[in-house]
This record gives structure tokens, C-alpha cells and sequence, in this order.
């Protein structure tokens, strides 16, 4: 594409003798002068992750329209003198681009250019999944496929939004699988029936060195329910549900065994999955060949494997001493119950002398473990 295209019909005019006229005699009506833009992504090859200036050689912009076929527009701004457009994101790599721009004469130009095809491409996931309810404790949490170096141009193309404008902030930390994540948790704990959306406007954002580009956008919506919080005291033994501060369920269990790795976490866990009946190995988590169960009622709290699960063959430990291999467990019955009432992204809240330390955010959902200061200091946006 030529770097400034004229289109249009070409007007010329002497200066002095008569006007042009029609037969009768009549001035003849005027017409509008082309207009002469220039953009400055041009060829087959641009490059992606810029925004599109569309810069106009005299005169005023009064539209301008960049799209992109079935990937739609570019919406963007006309600068105060009307010179310039620029588009409020970013080019994606690989798209074909056709511009048209008015100016305030009524003269028009088009140009079109195609951005380079991404070398790599970064990808996510996102949790929870859309249109999902969760507990009051569940953050929005999106775990990236490759490094993102440049967290902050990540960070401004995601966009939250909720029902009762709930204060929140983002924050990055390293994922239990070792790779980039980014959590949106509210200050407190969510409001019950707070709906919230997210826009991450990613298409056309370049992650930095050794991510890769992002070619699409995401998007997903989810609903709080009902305000329920478990409470486990090891020292007590005692398990309680609580539901919008009424105790609905109060029953012994049995945590970690003290002394050594079999020690269960504390802090606040939020509830993962429910997984129900799983097949547990002590040597996927580090404690040799102690163990290998069915377990019945199994709802995960961490990635390193603590769960609230049914254990039946620790019977005689419930209420009365911390005797497992680091989850919380308790009667085939018991379980049952709170696995039918608890709610994905419920906060467990966990207290005990005798563990081997808080839960970290990348190990599962930690983030309440960090004061509300220390998160916002956690976003590449200040």
C-alpha cells in the first residue's frame, strides 16, 4: 500500500476570470476535494501490537473506520487539531485491515494493510468457568501458557466489572505449576448475588519476550452465592459450616499428623473442585508408599493435595487427635453432608499450632493470606 493514497474526483480552479457555471447560466454546485490520508502500518508484513494512526494531509477528520472482516472494528479517537485518528487497541497479528477516513469537506480516501502472522502465540486459562456460581471466597483467576514479561500491558487489557461495584485489585504471582498467573480477588469477601464480568481484550497484545502475542479475546461471567464460610480448628478438632453466620454443621474431624510433613496447612484455602470418589497416592505427594485409597467425598483445597475428604479408617482420631496424612477428614456421613452443601470457591478457613505453615497463593487460592495492602502492591499497574 502506498503510504498516502488520493482518491476521488480532482477539482481544479484559476485564480480570477469566471466561475464555473451550468447552461443556464447558474453558479455550478461545488464538490468536495479529495481527501489524502496516511497510515502508518502499510504492506502484508506490518507489524502487530501497535495502535492504527491515520494521519490527514490537510483539513479535518470528521470519520474514520478501520475493519478487520469477521474480527470486526477498531474503535479509537480524532486528536483535538482533527489531524489524527488512533485506535484505542492494539493491531492483531495476522489480520487484514481496510481503513476509511471523511473528512469534514465530505472528501474521502481508504488505504488497507495485513499485520504479520504471530511467530508465537500465548494462550490462557481462565477460572471459574462462565456462568458458574461460586462461594464468597473464589477470585478470578487467569493462568497464562507462556512468560509474560510485560505484565502491564497484559493487565490493561483486562477489564472487570461487577453489579455492586465491589473493590478489587489484580495481582500476579507464580502458579503452583511454576508458570505466570493473575488473580482478581475484591477486598473482602464477595457479596452474596454479586455478579461479575470479565472483558480481557487481549487480541493484538504482545506478552513480551518468550510469551508471544495473544490472538483473540476472552470472556466470562459469574454469579456469587450463597455466604458460607468452613471453619477447621485442629487444636479443637472440630469442623464448622457456617451460613450467613449461623452454624448449620459442627462435627469432629482429624487433621495432619503434627511433627512432620504429614502437618495440614492453615490459613485461609478456598474450596477447588469437588472430585468425589478419587484414588489417593501418598507418593504423588512426597510421603512414599504410606497410602493408596479410594476416597469417597473428596473436596480438593490445594494443588499439593490437601483435601476435606470422608476417611472412615480414622474413626477413632475424630474430635480426639490430629492423625492423618494431612487432609481433614471425618465420618462417611459428615462428609457426605458437607460435600452436598459446600460450594466451589467457599473459603475454609483453617487455624492450628501444629502445621507446617499458610497456604500460599499459587497453591490453589491463597491470595486471603495476603493483607489487602500487600495485594495491591501485587498489580504491574500501581
Amino acid at each position: 500500500m502506498a503510504g498516502c493514497a488520493v482518491l476521488g474526483v480532482t477539482l481544479t480552479a484559476c485564480s480570477g476570470g469566471a466561475a464555473a457555471s451550468d447552461k443556464n447560466g447558474e453558479p455550478a454546485p461545488s464538490k468536495a476535494a479529495p481527501a489524502s490520508i496516511s497510515v502508518n502500518l502499510r504492506g502484508t508484513a506490518a507489524a502487530a501490537g501497535k495502535p492504527v494512526t491515520v494521519t490527514l494531509a490537510a483539513g479535518k477528520l470528521s470519520e474514520v473506520t478501520v475493519s478487520a472482516g469477521k474480527d470486526g472494528m477498531l474503535s479509537g479517537r480524532i486528536s483535538a487539531d482533527g489531524r489524527t485518528w488512533t485506535s484505542d487497541r492494539a493491531a492483531a497479528p495476522g489480520t487484514a485491515y481496510r481503513v476509511e477516513a471523511r473528512d469534514s469537506s465530505g472528501g474521502s480516501d481508504t488505504a488497507s494493510f495485513t499485520t504479520k502472522a504471530a511467530d508465537k502465540v500465548n494462550k490462557l486459562t481462565l477460572a471459574p468457568g462462565k456462568n458458574t456460581t461460586v462461594g464468597i471466597a473464589q477470585p478470578l483467576s487467569i493462568v497464562f501458557d507462556n512468560p509474560v514479561k510485560d505484565k502491564a500491558a497484559v493487565e490493561k487489557a483486562l477489564k472487570v466489572s461487577t453489579s455492586n461495584h465491589t473493590e478489587g485489585s489484580w495481582g500476579w504471582l507464580r502458579d503452583y505449576s511454576g508458570r505466570d498467573r493473575v488473580d482478581w480477588r475484591p477486598k473482602e469477601y464477595w457479596k452474596s448475588g454479586t455478579r461479575i464480568t470479565l472483558d480481557a481484550e487481549l487480541n493484538g497484545v504482545d506478552s513480551g519476550q518468550g510469551g508471544g502475542f495473544f490472538v483473540r479475546d476472552y470472556a466470562t461471567t459469574f454469579t456469587v452465592g450463597a455466604s458460607q464460610v468452613v471453619k477447621v480448628d485442629l487444636d479443637r478438632h472440630r469442623l464448622a459450616l457456617q451460613r450467613d453466620g449461623r452454624t448449620v454443621m459442627d462435627v469432629p474431624v482429624s487433621g495432619g499428623t503434627p511433627g512432620g510433613d504429614k502437618r495440614s496447612w492453615r490459613g485461609t484455602a478456598v474450596l477447588m473442585a469437588k472430585e468425589g470418589t478419587i484414588n489417593m497416592r501418598s507418593e504423588t505427594v512426597g510421603l512414599g508408599h504410606t497410602y493408596d485409597k479410594m476416597v469417597d467425598y473428596s473436596m480438593r483445597l490445594t494443588w499439593s493435595g490437601m483435601y476435606a475428604h470422608a476417611a472412615p479408617w480414622n474413626a477413632a482420631y475424630f474430635g480426639v487427635a490430629n492423625h492423618s496424612s494431612g487432609c481433614v477428614g471425618m465420618s462417611d456421613a459428615n462428609a457426605a453432608a458437607l460435600y452436598r452443601q459446600a460450594h466451589v470457591g467457599d473459603p475454609f478457613e483453617i487455624t492450628g499450632a501444629e502445621t507446617k505453615g499458610t497456604v500460599a497463593e499459587g497453591n490453589g487460592y491463597g491470595a486471603w493470606n495476603v493483607s489487602w495492602d500487600e495485594w495491591q502492591t501485587r498489580s504491574a499497574l500501581g
